[in-house]
């Protein structure tokens, strides 16, 4: 079963109910009856595996093959029987790494592989995934799905898969159920009868429909001056360098896009771009109106000069959390570079309202949905209003219309002179906004190129 729904429909929350993880007193109303094999779904263990959003919410061992092995030895598998099925495990979602290879040196793809891996190794009978390929590169998507399908037909285990891009699971999926943004289900039944008879509703209520992509042409850049460049870079873990020889230019108003696979550098990229880390050779230098007293290089500069300057926005956007309510998340930076209160105010309420972010500003940034999380993250960095904006997977958990918006409000940036770089798998939003493209490689090693 294929879930859709609007950004915010519910869900993650229903996929959390399924795996039995609600139900406290803190975690809102129940109403109804929700089973598994007859027994309530809370009261049940080991029978349902979950894909979160996020990861590192389910990464817990420093090693990959225990991490993979935690389930299963949760759950009293023999010894014996672990292993085989933690190398099975992993061979299904594509993940070519040593069993003693560290989980903290993966990259975001590789540890969303990683996590699902460890739910595969569990043989459970009902399995739920959310969101599983949206920081997936294209041959990441077709591997976890063909794993997804072998484990399927193997097992004959139930999946129930939140996605927005529908094409993704269409070919192994049997029903789709599309939640209503405010409580109840919109439609139900088989792929081509809602996806078909229903593709109207679907799409005013921001359902991504196959063959109703939202339109975009990238802007031509009208101001040619630069404001950002990268010379000879090398990127890396630590000091296991994963690019080397990189160039880069950015200009003013531009949209500079990076794309390739997993594992090639791209966020780490993107860290020494927006100035939070050094790159291991080579420089990153801004324009000379941008230099802090005389400093053109970024990562030499306060975090209160970093912050007026280049924003950035992480591929979790969890990392940069650090106030109780929406609203007071996105005076942050604003406030940090002493704006008056009223204009904090003035530069906040449109971010509410154009990224859909109006009814949740009292809210707890932690407890929104992954696409809200998402959207809060840009406009947290926007709010400051930078010069230049670093964007890690900008678009992940976005709806069909959040989409649009998203790409609406960049681009209306652009004419202003704000330029950006984002890093992203997302095809369609590289050919909506793309002015330059950047794609890194990786050799058959594992090697940047």
């Amino acid at each position: 079963m294929l879930l859709l729904g609007a950004s915010g429909a519910g869900k993650s929350t229903l996929l959390h109910g399924m795996a039995g993880l609600l139900g406290g007193a803190d975690e809102g109303d129940t109403r109804g009856e929700l089973l598994i094999d007859g027994v309530p779904a809370a009261g049940l263990r080991g029978r349902a595996g979950l894909l979160l959003q996020d990861p590192d919410a389910q990464i817990v061992l420093a090693r990959v093959g225990d991490d993979v092995a935690f389930g299963p030895e949760n759950l009293g598998i023999p010894r014996a029987e672990i292993w085989p099925l933690v190398v099975e495990a992993l061979d299904a979602v594509g993940l070519e790494l040593s069993l003693d290879h560290s989980t903290s040196q993966l990259s975001g793809g590789q540890k969303q592989r990683l996590a699902l891996a460890g739910i595969l190794a569990m043989r459970p009978g009902l399995v739920l995934l959310d969101e599983p390929t949206a920081n997936l590169d294209p041959d990441g998507v077709r591997e976890v799905v063909a794993a997804v399908e072998r484990m399927l037909s193997r097992t004959g285990a139930t999946l129930v898969v939140v996605e927005h891009r529908v094409s993704t699971w269409l070919p192994i999926i049997s029903r789709v159920v599309v939640l209503e943004a405010g409580g109840g289900v919109l439609a139900d039944g088989d792929p081509d009868t809602v996806l078909t008879a229903r593709a109207d509703a679907l799409s005013e209520a921001g359902v991504w429909v196959p063959g109703r992509l939202p339109q975009f042409a990238p802007l031509a850049p009208s101001r040619p001056y630069e404001v950002l460049r990268g010379t000879d870079l090398s990127v890396g873990r630590g000091a296991t360098v994963i690019q080397s020889g990189l160039e880069l230019t950015l200009p003013r108003g531009a949209a500079l896009c990076v794309t390739g696979p997993n594992g090639a550098g791209k966020s780490t990229l993107a860290l020494s771009l927006g100035g939070l880390t050094s790159p291991l050779r080579g420089a990153v230098e801004v324009s000379r109106d941008l230099a802090v007293r005389g400093e053109r290089r970024p990562s030499r500069w306060r975090s209160r000069d970093l912050i007026t300057r280049i924003g950035s926005v992480f591929q979790d956007p969890e990392h940069q959390f650090v106030a109780p309510t929406v609203r007071a998340e996105l005076a942050v930076g604003p406030t940090a570079m002493g704006v008056a209160p009223a204009d904090v105010d003035a530069r906040i309420e449109p971010l509410l309202d154009s990224l859909r972010l109006r009814g949740v500003e009292r809210a707890n940034p932690f407890t929104l949905s992954g696409g809200e999380k998402r959207r809060l993250s840009v406009a947290t960095a926007i709010a400051s209003a930078p010069s230049i904006l670093v964007l890690d997977e900008p678009t992940f958990g976005q709806d069909a219309r959040t989409w649009a918006e998203l790409v609406i409000l960049l681009q209306d940036l652009q004419r202003s002179g704000t330029a950006f770089v984002a890093v992203t798998h997302d095809q369609d939003f590289v050919d909506a906004v793309a002015t330059h493209r950047l794609e890194l490689a990786l050799d058959r090693a594992g090697v940047g190129s």
